[in-house]
């Protein structure tokens, strides 16, 4: 009697074990269309340019809203023909915060780490993360990208509606390399 005990529940446990196992591999598959959701690819939207025309003229604006993009993105993209270093390009966080537009928000904000070399198409340049301490950045932090061809710059600057610029680094990059803003590009510097 006790072997028969002993054979019952070494099944039982053997088949939950199977059944266990047997759910933790079918789960996944069962609770697809939750886990296998692609990400969505970001929608971005032409909008006006907000601010005040400068030396630099006006530039582009773009805006991808939370739902698409994690988090609100405010770019701001403008070309500075002749005011690269033409000898290193944009090849510093010296450089890029010299080319930075944060006259443009009044605002001169911290960085968050050193900057990062980036591509754009056929030009190199950097990309930083920055914050600011003042009640105007509320929550809101900053990505600034410029990249260069010969002496020519084009600088980016994302607003991001919170306080995690590298996060939407990857985003930005690829709308900076997207062929709308190629285009721009090669008009706006005369290629």
């Amino acid at each position: 009697m006790k072997r028969a005990v002993t054979i019952a529940a070494i099944a039982g446990l053997a088949l939950g074990g199977l059944a266990g196992a047997y759910a933790s591999d079918v789960w996944p598959l069962l609770n697809r269309s939750a886990a296998q959701v692609p990400a969505s690819k970001p929608v971005w939207v032409e909008a006006q340019w907000p601010f005040p025309t400068d030396e630099w003229g006006k530039g582009k604006a773009f805006r991808c809203a939370a739902a698409s993009c994690g988090t609100e993105i405010n770019l701001y993209i403008r070309a500075k023909i002749g005011f690269c270093n033409c000898t290193t390009g944009v090849s510093d966080d010296d450089e890029l915060a010299r080319l930075s537009d944060f006259n443009l928000m009044g605002e001169k904000p911290t960085a968050t780490g050193p900057g990062r070399p980036i591509s754009v198409r056929w030009m190199k340049g950097r990309s930083r993360g920055y914050t600011a301490a003042s009640s105007g950045w509320t929550r809101r932090s900053a990505l600034v990208a410029a990249f260069n061809d010969r002496c020519d710059a084009i600088v980016a600057t994302a607003i991001v509606g919170n306080d995690h610029p590298a996060a939407v680094e990857p985003g930005v990059i690829e709308f900076l390399n997207s062929e709308t803003i190629a285009k721009w590009a090669e008009v706006t510097i005369g290629l």
